[in-house]
Formats: structure tokens, sequence, C-alpha cells
């Protein structure tokens, strides 16, 4: 399955890190757990599941020692659990966790019971708020039932720090992503990053569930319009309202206002792809900086960027998360779930068609 990079597409100035994802920024995982179930509806089985829960974790004992955190919120039909405590604080203690609006719940305890388990000081020396970002996948999953439980969260947060190092980031319907949609094909998990001058990577991850497809724009093309319909006359497709996660995260010394800063670019990006966060969308942004992370209660040994430096960190935002959407709809495939409802993966041939003859334009 190719990426942006593969179809010969350069999305901004800036140049890449070398596996374009998270795993770009030291000592950052991402790692997924899929469920995907065809079984008889209740009481015999659990019905149809095309869900799961994705993790990114930028390592070590987040407890013992947070990361400046910032949020910011394009649209609020969305939920994120601690991003208030984040905002306040301006520190990240756990993980991001992804996964499907209605195990939401069901993730934010596996969350609590996991780190838990690892960290003997949180709820004796102070209590953690798990931060569990969702998306509704209710065209393809079976949302009435409970499908996530507490061994998908330990298996993406197990597989989130084995990948720290690797090669390759896994994309499109994984993990949380794997019963989303996006501008009217198949949507999911994506992921880009970018170098700034002076070193630092700014990486972007980005569970996409949102758009219309005549809005879909492609490197500036609009693809949306100018690509087959895979639809045809279906019944039933995705909607235009469901939600976009965008968590960007950095190893350059950024304190929890520059990170609020950079979250709020992450809207920008998503413009570019074709959102005009609709109603009925959550979008959702968090930006974690690795780069001042000092043990809990300490001040940092070093300065933050500030004012006019932070500029080249808000572009590599914005292109960052503009490419991780576009990869995550590279990267899908076909789904079919619930009634049979099907989400479409994006035409690979006809967008490489397309792409090649505005190139020679």
């Amino acid at each position: 399955m190719p990426r942006a990079t593969d179809l010969g597409i350069t999305i901004g100035l800036l140049p890449p890190g070398p596996t374009g994802s998270v795993l770009d920024v030291p000592g950052t995982g991402l790692g997924h757990a899929t469920v995907w179930r065809d079984e008889a509806a209740p009481p015999a089985g659990r019905g149809v599941a095309r869900t799961g829960v994705t993790v990114l974790d930028p390592g070590g004992d987040l407890f013992a020692s947070p990361v400046p955190a910032g949020a910011a919120v394009l649209n609020g039909a969305g939920e994120c659990t601690g991003l208030l405590a984040a905002q306040e604080w301006g520190l990240a203690e756990t993980p991001v966790f992804l996964t499907s609006t209605m195990q939401l719940g069901r993730v934010y305890d596996a969350a609590c019971e996991l780190l838990i388990a690892e960290q003997p000081a949180i709820g004796c020396d102070d209590v953690i708020i798990p931060i569990v970002a969702e998306c509704d996948d209710s065209f393809l999953n079976d949302s009435r039932r409970m499908q996530v439980d507490r061994g998908d969260v330990r298996d993406a947060l197990a597989a989130a720090r084995a990948s720290v190092g690797t090669p390759a980031a896994a994309e499109g319907a994984v993990g949380a992503g794997t019963g989303m949609s996006c501008l009217g094909f198949k949507g999911g998990i994506g992921t880009a990053s970018r170098t700034v001058p002076g070193g630092a990577t700014v990486a972007v991850l980005t569970l996409t569930n949102y758009g219309d497809r005549e809005r879909l724009t492609v490197a500036g093309l609009p693809a949306g319009r100018l690509l087959p319909d895979p639809d045809g006359d279906a019944a039933a497709r995705p909607g235009p309202a469901g939600s976009c996660i965008v968590v960007v995260i950095t190893d350059g010394p950024l304190d929890s206002a520059a990170c609020q800063r950079l979250a709020r670019r992450a809207g920008l990006g998503l413009a570019r792809m074709g959102s005009t966060a609709h109603h009925g969308s959550g979008e959702i942004f968090l930006a974690l900086a690795t780069g001042l992370r000092a043990r809990r209660g300490s001040a940092p040994s070093r300065a933050p960027v500030t004012g006019s430096a932070l500029d080249d960190y808000f572009a590599a935002v914005t292109e960052a998360t503009e490419e991780a959407v576009l990869n995550s709809l590279l990267q899908a495939v076909t789904v079919t779930g619930r009634d049979g409802n099907t989400s479409h993966q994006i035409p690979l041939g006809a967008l490489r068609t397309l792409v090649g003859e505005y190139g020679r334009r």
C-alpha cells in the first residue's frame, strides 16, 4: 500500500524524518489492537466488530516524568478524557489512547488498571486521568455491543512500546482506525513527520473519520470531484460527521503554551485536506513535547523555544497533519462491516493517474 511519498506527492517545504511517522521522535511508540469479529447477534454471539485501540506512548514513566502538553478544540462534538487536566497543568501524565466512541469508558478503565500495575505511586501520591480520545465508527462497527476489553488495551500498549525504533508504523484500517471513514473513503490511522531547522522532529498521528467526498483535496487538487465514486448507488454511505483526533509529538524544547499553539495548527492541515469542521464532528487536537521533560514537580533545565522561533514548528504541524490524513486514506483497505455497510478504499490507480497528470502540466 503506498504512502503519499510513494505517489510522488510532496506536501509542504520541510523534509520528513526517516520513517515519516511518529516513530521518528526518539522514544516514541505507536501500537494497535484490532478487534474484527463476524459473529451472530447476542445472545448467540457478539455481533459484528470493526473497531480497536491505538496507543501513542512518548516512552518512559510518564507519571514520574510527565511531558509538556497543550490542546485545542476546533469543534467539540467528541470526547477526550484528560484534556482539561492537560490544559490546566500543561502536562501529559499518561500515553494517549484512541478508540471508538462507545468504548471510551472501557479503555479508560483498562488504562487506569494497567498504569496502576506499573507505577505504585499512582493512586497513593496522586491520581491519574488517562488521555483517551474517540471517533464514532458505528457505520461499520456494531456500537451497541461492548467490543473492546482490557486485553485489547494491554496489547495496544505493549505493541506501542515494542515499536520504538522500528522502521515503519502501521496505518490505515488498524486499531482504532479499523471502522473509520474519511472524506467519502475508508480512513483510519495516519502519521507523518517533519524535521525543522535545528534538528528537532515534529510528528503527527491522526485518527480520521470525517468529511464529504466532494471536498477531498489532495495536494491542492479537487480529487474528490475528479475520482470515480466507489459507492455508486449504494443506499448506505459514511456521513460527513464523525470526528478527527490529531496528536502532535515533538522532541523540541517546547513548553505547554507552545504545545497549545502547535495543537491549534492541526486544524490548518485538516482544512487543506477538505475539512470544514462539520457541526456533528469532533476535531480535537493534542500536542506533546519531550524536549523539556522533567521529573514530577521539577522545573525543566533548559529554556523553551518561544515567539517567532516557533514558526517552523507551526509549518511542520500543518504539513504533517495534511500528509497524515492522506496516508490514512492511502493505507486503508476496503472494509465491509455491520448490516453490509462498506467503506471503500480510495481508488489508488485513478489517484496516481490524476497526480501524474497534474505533475506534467
